[in-house]
C-alpha cells in the first residue's frame, strides 16, 4: 500500500473524485543539517520533527467559478496557494473551477515548515479531488519544495522523528533513511518571537553560499551525535542519550550558522535567553528549527513540561512578546478527509 493510500485507509478519505477535502498538514522543526556542504562527501542530509498542535488547513472544492479565500491569520499565504493550484492545473490539465479555503496556516519564516505544508496540502487536495495518482515527492518537485531537506515531505506523509539522506543525485527530494516514534510521554516546548522572522527564500539560498564550508571533523562528530545518541536514545526511549546528542548537534550548527544571524546562535535574541536558561535548569534536548525564530526544549513529560515554563515565568526570563506552547510529537501524517461538495449536501 502506498503511503498516500495509507493515509486515506487511515482518514477514511476516499482517493476518488470527491465532491470537497479537506486537508490538515502538520507543523515540523527541522533540527539540523549533518552535511550542508557535502564535507563528508553528500550534501544535507537533514533531521526532523513532525508535532502535534500546528497546523495548515485547506479546503479544496469544484465550483461554478475559481474562489480563493482564507481565514484572516493565512491571508499573506494566499498567493502562494493559488500559484499552486495553477502549477497543478498545467501539469494535469485538470481545469474546472474550484473554490480553495485555507482555514489555517502555520506561521511564516518561524522554521515550522509553512510553505511546504502549504504545498503538500493544496497538492494533496487537488490530487483527491480530481483522482490524479501523485505522490507527495512529486508534488513537491512540481512546487519547487523539498530541494535541500526531505523532512517536510516525509512529515507530511508519516510524521515521527524523521531522518533523510539529502537529495539525489537527479535532483528529487530526499529519500528517509529513519522514522521512529518519539516516546508518548515526552513533550516539546515551543518558544514563539513574532517579532523576528526566520530566514527564507533568496535570503536563504544566499546565507548558504556565502557561509564556509561546515568542516568534516564537525559534520563528522554530528553524524555521529545522530546515529549513536539521539536515534538510539529515541528508539530505546533513554531520553539522556536523545538530549545530550541533540543539544550537542544544535550546538555546533548554531555556532556554524551564527554568521548568517547577526552572529548568533538563535534568531531571536530573548529566544536564546529562555533556551539557554531552560538547559540549565531541566533536563532537557535544546535549539532552535531551522533559520528560526522558534526555539524548542523536548522534556521527558508533560509535568516537567509544567514546572520548567512555570519556574522561568517566576524567574522573569520569558520576556514580553514570547509565546510558549507546549505540544507532543506527531506519530502520523496528514489528515485527508472527503466532504459534502456546494451541490452534494442537503442545502
Amino acid at each position: 500500500m502506498d503511503t498516500e493510500l495509507a493515509i486515506a485507509s487511515r482518514t477514511g478519505a476516499s482517493t476518488r473524485q470527491a465532491g470537497a477535502v479537506r486537508v490538515q498538514a502538520p507543523g515540523r522543526l527541522h533540527l539540523g543539517f549533518l552535511d550542508p556542504a557535502a564535507t563528508l562527501g553528500r550534501r544535507f542530509g537533514s533531521l526532523g520533527l513532525v508535532i502535534d498542535g500546528l497546523e495548515t488547513v485547506v479546503e479544496l472544492e469544484h465550483a461554478r467559478t475559481d474562489a480563493f479565500v482564507a481565514a484572516p491569520d493565512a491571508i499573506a499565504e494566499l498567493t502562494r496557494a493559488r500559484t499552486h493550484v495553477e502549477t497543478l492545473r498545467r501539469a494535469t490539465r485538470c481545469r474546472t473551477p474550484l473554490a480553495l479555503h485555507i482555514r489555517r496556516a502555520l506561521p511564516a519564516h518561524a522554521g515550522l515548515g509553512s510553505g511546504t505544508q502549504l504545498a503538500l496540502a493544496v497538492g494533496r487536495a487537488f490530487c483527491t479531488l480530481f483522482d490524479v495518482a501523485m505522490t507527495s515527492s512529486q508534488i513537491a518537485g512540481l512546487t519547487g519544495r523539498g530541494q535541500r531537506s526531505g523532512v517536510g515531505i516525509a512529515g507530511f506523509d508519516v510524521g515521527g522523528l524523521l531522518l533523510d539522506g539529502g537529495p539525489r543525485s537527479d535532483g528529487t527530494p530526499a529519500a528517509l533513511l529513519s522514522r521512529i516514534e518519539l516516546p508518548a510521554a515526552w513533550r516539546v516546548l515551543l518558544v514563539f518571537d513574532p517579532r523576528a522572522r526566520g530566514l527564507s527564500g533568496a535570503e536563504e539560498k544566499a546565507a548558504l553560499a556565502t557561509l564556509p564550508p561546515l568542516p568534516r571533523e564537525t559534520s563528522a562528530e554530528i553524524c555521529h551525535e545522530v546515529l549513536m545518541r539521539l536515534l538510539p536514545g529515541a528508539a530505546g526511549a533513554e531520553f539522556a542519550p536523545f538530549a545530550i546528542g541533540l543539544t550537542r548537534m544544535q550546538r555546533l550548527l548554531g555556532q556554524h550558522f551564527a554568521p548568517a544571524q547577526q552572529g548568533r546562535c538563535f534568531t531571536s535574541p530573548a529566544v536564546a535567553r529562555l533556551i539557554e536558561w531552560i538547559a540549565s535548569h531541566a533536563p532537557s534536548a535544546v535549539g532552535q528549527s531551522s533559520w528560526g525564530p522558534t526555539g524548542f526544549a523536548i522534556l521527558p513529560s508533560a509535568q516537567e513540561a509544567e514546572v520548567i515554563v512555570a519556574a522561568a515565568r517566576l524567574a522573569g526570563v520569558v520576556e514580553a512578546g514570547l509565546t510558549l506552547k507546549v505540544v507532543a510529537a506527531r506519530n502520523h501524517g496528514a489528515t485527508i478527509t472527503s466532504l459534502p461538495g456546494v451541490d452534494e449536501g442537503s442545502g
